[in-house]
């Protein structure tokens, strides 16, 4: 293993490979090498789709070495140990790799363990979350069996990964009920532990239109803290005011969607936000460069960039720090950096088959359509858009590059 590379990238899901690909298509003598320990890749944002009985899982799924961009050495072992003061990372094997610049986008991971009895729960009884490659299927086996009864879904009040996707799948579950013709048979309930549906005003408003016309029963700032797979129960802590109660709800069908926080060997890595509970890089949200270590930088859902953990954020973060990256390699200097992150990202929510509301806004909620239409309505035109255009275009474009 050649122990020092240019530039170190650490994470090979779509940060990683769109930034490696992107940089070899501006400067193809780059040294770049990327650890990463998986050897297939998967398109996440198809598992609502899953999830909804509209994609087959495996289309979700390819293999590693397929996108892993040629003249980039894949380094198939997983990151253990950051010294950054003497640019260096030690991997899970024990190798010592240096570099003159490193880029960390190692995504997030999942805090199944955040409530009780979840973990164990999982995959049977009912419980369900379209939040991983192995329990995806089983929410649609739950969404397409169901015939009556009680049905909570859950999103946490803290970070988690694509925030759209918990109302997503909530939307595409009732919708199935009504073309079946038993939605007067489900007692839907959301327990969130956002303050409202979505952060954007107008779009806040439009979702409201949207439970209520499935009936959906929305409790807000309520954290799921234990699940019973036996009896068949949640328990939710719900903040009121100045006070906080502990609510039980009863459920046929249970959807999860687990808070989302850095990865252990990143939360207790200098590379860390000092005393920040869910352990992001920190970063310049801005520049995506380190605010301590410049010849850092990080992106997608690690890095602290705000409450932008989706794809679309990443595609419009990769740009920056390659242009930021290559300014730094081609000036010599790690300061003045010429590209800005304005914030961008997209929520593509799904309120039924065939129907999408593309929400697309920055840091401080203003909007940021990529289309000359009225962002705060739903389409059939957004919805064949994530149904077909987008997973091709991930496959085929962002992955290699070309977007």
């Amino acid at each position: 293993m050649k122990a020092h590379h240019q530039i170190l990238i650490v994470g090979g899901g779509n940060a990683g490979i769109s930034v490696a690909a992107q940089l070899l298509r501006q400067n193809s003598k780059l040294d770049i090498a990327i650890v990463e320990p998986s050897e297939k890749h998967y398109y996440q944002p198809g598992w609502t789709l899953v999830g909804g009985g509209v994609f087959d899982i495996n289309s979700t799924v390819r293999s590693e070495a397929d996108y892993i961009p040629a003249n980039v050495k894949w380094i198939k072992d997983n990151a253990d140990k950051f010294e950054p003061e003497s640019n260096t990372l030690i991997t899970g094997s024990g190798g010592r790799i240096t570099y003159d610049y490193m880029v960390v986008c190692c995504g997030a991971q999942l805090k199944w363990d955040a409530a009780k009895g979840l973990r164990e729960s999982l995959g049977k009884n009912g419980v369900c979350s379209i939040y991983s490659f192995n329990t995806a299927p089983y929410t649609y086996e739950c969404i397409k069996n169901f015939n009556g009864g009680k049905v909570v879904f859950t999103q946490p009040g803290g970070f988690n990964k694509c925030g759209g996707a918990p109302q997503k799948i909530m939307y595409l579950a009732a919708d199935n009920f009504r073309k079946r013709g038993i939605l007067d048979k489900a007692d839907i309930s959301f327990f969130t532990g956002k303050p409202g549906l979505l952060r954007v005003k107008e779009i806040n408003e439009l979702l409201l239109k949207v439970v209520k016309r499935y009936s959906i029963k929305v409790t807000y700032q309520a954290t799921l803290k234990e699940v019973s797979g036996e009896t068949k129960e949640a328990v939710f802590e719900v903040v009121k005011g100045d006070s906080k109660e502990q609510v039980t709800a009863q459920y046929d069908m249970l959807h999860v969607s687990p808070m989302a926080a850095a990865p252990d060997f990143i939360k207790n890595s200098p590379l860390a936000v000092k005393d920040d509970p869910f352990g992001w890089i920190d970063i310049d949200k801005v520049t995506m460069q380190h605010n301590r270590y410049k010849n850092v930088f990080s992106l997608g859902d690690v890095s602290n960039a705000g409450d932008t953990k989706t794809g679309a954020a990443v595609h419009k973060q990769a740009p920056v720090v390659v242009t930021n990256l290559l300014s730094a390699i081609e000036r010599k200097s790690l300061t003045d950096l010429p590209a800005k992150y304005n914030g961008y990202t997209s929520c593509p929510l799904i309120t039924g088959y065939g129907k999408l509301v593309l929400a697309e806004f920055d840091h401080d909620n203003k909007f940021l359509p990529t289309f000359p239409l009225e962002p705060a309505k739903e389409r059939y035109s957004m919805w064949l858009l994530i149904k077909y255009l987008m997973p091709w275009f991930y496959w085929n474009r962002i992955l290699k590059g070309k977007s």
